[in-house]
């Protein structure tokens, strides 16, 4: 694990060490100094879908941490909510959205994968009796991780902003092929999870297909215009994941973060994890430093996406270190 990066929160978590010595560019700062509402605005993507858009940038006081993306399915007996926002009053504000969009009951919440500003909404949908269902190994992840996390979030959001919020206990644990959710709303929906044991962008990780509409929620596997975490990834499950992707009839994708998105976004993604492993090679095999290694991964095609200068600085660490793990473990130890 590179130095000075606290596990397993997400962009509010960089201190110290070759990620931190990063600028904020425009491009991972929040982007409007308008106040974020409590209100959660759910746009349509498709006939019975909608998508919440999170804020770009790191989680700071000013987007209030809402920087995930969330959806709402609705089906014939009810309607799904698709992860829960990174606090109790944003999962509040979701709730409430998802009952403005349709009169069906809330059925479930389906929590995708394990990142802060994910899964501390959880808490208010579980007051409101809605049940949550989330993978095993991801809800295993969450236990281990997430209330430091919530400590993290408390100190820079404050106390008010992240009033309620706590680590759940799924209700629900569920895997791929699962029906519960298509059984509870009354829509045919696929639940998908990829890579050995459930482990491609992080440990459990699920995305979601629409059946009806070829809506895919892909949860912690795609990111658009945006850097994505590399921090739990397995990359041979994460290739596995973008390459049964691409075989789905997919019309949209409702991304973890970024805008929504064509189905050409799974190249997208995939093109940066090869970039990103490549450049970190060469400089392990180039025996550059770990502390210039961060300012060494420049991935120009990439400098524009969301979190670029933070992000992506503490992933190029991450993959160097892992680069030099595995050749250390090879007999001949000659390089990467």
């Amino acid at each position: 694990m590179a130095a000075g990066v606290l596990g397993g929160c997400g962009s509010v978590a960089l201190v110290g060490g070759a990620a931190a010595s990063a600028a904020p560019s425009s491009s991972s700062s929040s982007s409007s100094s308008a106040p974020v509402p409590d209100e959660v605005d759910l746009q349509p993507v498709a006939p019975g879908v909608w998508m919440a858009r999170g804020r770009p940038g790191e989680v700071d006081p000013a987007n209030r941490g809402r920087i995930g993306n969330a959806g709402v399915i609705v089906g014939e007996r009810g309607a799904l909510v698709i992860d829960s926002g990174v606090s109790w009053r944003h999962g509040q504000a979701l709730l409430a959205a998802a009952r403005r969009v349709s009169s069906q009951p809330v059925r479930r919440l389906l929590l995708t994968h394990v990142r802060q500003e994910f899964v501390f909404g959880a808490a208010a949908f579980q007051e409101a009796g809605v049940p949550v269902a989330m993978h095993p190994a991801a809800a295993s992840l969450m236990r281990a991780r997430c209330e430091g996390c919530l400590k993290t979030l408390q100190r820079v959001l404050g106390a008010d902003e992240m009033q309620g919020s706590r680590v759940v206990q799924p209700d629900e644990p569920i895997e791929a092929g699962s029906l519960v959710l298509a059984e509870a709303i009354g829509r045919p929906l696929q639940l998908l999870t990829f890579g050995p044991q459930a482990h491609s962008s992080g440990p459990g990780d699920v995305a979601l297909l629409d059946g009806p509409s070829g809506t895919l929620f892909a949860g912690g596997l795609l990111d658009a215009d945006t850097i994505p975490d590399v921090q739990d990834a397995d990359f041979a499950g994460w290739r596995a994941a973008l390459a049964a992707l691409r075989g789905l009839p997919l019309q949209r994708i409702v991304p973890g973060h970024g805008p929504l998105a064509p189905a050409a976004l799974i190249g997208r993604i995939a093109a940066y994890l090869d970039a990103l492993e490549a450049r970190t090679a060469a400089l392990l095999a180039a025996g550059t430093p770990l502390s210039e290694v961060a300012d060494a991964t420049e991935l120009p095609a990439f400098a524009g996406w969301d979190q670029y200068d933070t992000i992506h600085r503490r992933n190029a660490s991450i993959v160097f270190l892992r680069h030099e793990r595995d050749m250390l473990r090879r007999p001949d130890k000659e390089g990467p």
